[in-house]
C-alpha cells in the first residue's frame, strides 16, 4: 500500500467526504468484482453494488494499518458480508428454520456474554449459555454466518490465507476473488472441513464429531482440500 493510499484511507476514516468519495471511486473495480459473485441471487446488480459500497465503507472505518495486511484483503469480506447479510435476511439465501432459530438464540447469547464478560465469548461459553452442544453452536453459526475474513485464526492459530502460503494481493483478489469460490467448488466433505477448520476455528476433533468421521479422516480431508485450493489459486 502506498503512502498516498494510506493517507487517503486515514482521511476517509476520519470523515473527510472528499477522501471517502475518492477512495470509493478508486476501489469501484474491487467492489464490482465481489458483487459479480452474487449475480442471479434475487437482487439487481446496482442494488448489490450499493450494498457492496456500504460494506466497503465499514471496512474503511474499521481498517487499521497495524493489521499488517493489504486494505483490499481486509475489505473483501466486509463487502461480501454486507451483501450476504441482505440476501439472507431478504430470503434469497435459505437457511433451515431450526438452524435459523438456533442462530438467533446464539446471537442473543453472544450479546449477553459480551456485555457480562467484556469480551468475545468462546465456543464453550456459548454452549453453556444456550444449552446447545459446541458442535450444534458451530453448525448453526456456520449455516447462518456471512462470508468470514481470510485472516480469522483457527484453533491452531492458522489462517486459511497463511496456510495457502503467499499473501493475497490486490491483484489476486481482483482476478480471482476466488478463494471463497474455490472453497465452494470443493466436494462437500472437503468444503465443510475447510469452513469448520478455518472459518469457524474448530479443532480437528470437533470437526470430526460434526462430520461424523474420525480425526484422521478430517486431517486427510483438510490436506486434500488445501492441495486443491493451492492448485486452483496457483
Amino acid at each position: 500500500m502506498t503512502a498516498g493510499t494510506l493517507d487517503l484511507l486515514l482521511q476517509a476514516r476520519q470523515g473527510d467526504e472528499a477522501a471517502t468519495a475518492q477512495v470509493l471511486e478508486e476501489n469501484s473495480g474491487l467492489i464490482w468484482a465481489v458483487v459479480r459473485r452474487y449475480y442471479g441471487k434475487g437482487a439487481e446488480p446496482d442494488d448489490l453494488y450499493q450494498l457492496g459500497c456500504l460494506g466497503f465503507l465499514k471496512a474503511v472505518r474499521g481498517f487499521d494499518p497495524e493489521y499488517g495486511t493489504q486494505f483490499s484483503t481486509y475489505a473483501v469480506p466486509k463487502i461480501a458480508g454486507e451483501i450476504r447479510r441482505y440476501l439472507r435476511d431478504s430470503g434469497s439465501v435459505k437457511v433451515g428454520r431450526s438452524l435459523k432459530e438456533q442462530g438467533i438464540c446464539i446471537y442473543n447469547a453472544r450479546e449477553r456474554l459480551r456485555s457480562s464478560l467484556g469480551r468475545e465469548p468462546v465456543l464453550s461459553e456459548l454452549s453453556a449459555e444456550t444449552g446447545l452442544t459446541p458442535e450444534e453452536v458451530a453448525a448453526a453459526e456456520l449455516a447462518c454466518a456471512p462470508t468470514d475474513s481470510l485472516q480469522q485464526e483457527n484453533a491452531d492459530g492458522l489462517t486459511l490465507e497463511s496456510t495457502l502460503a503467499s499473501p493475497v494481493t490486490e491483484e489476486t483478489l481482483l482476478e480471482h476473488i476466488a478463494l471463497r469460490s474455490a472453497v465452494d467448488a470443493l466436494p462437500e466433505q472437503e468444503r465443510k472441513t475447510i469452513l469448520l477448520r478455518f472459518y469457524k476455528g474448530l479443532t480437528q476433533q470437533q470437526c470430526a464429531r460434526i462430520l461424523g468421521v474420525s480425526q484422521v479422516q478430517v486431517s486427510r480431508l483438510e490436506k486434500r482440500a488445501i492441495e486443491k485450493l493451492r492448485r486452483d489459486m496457483g
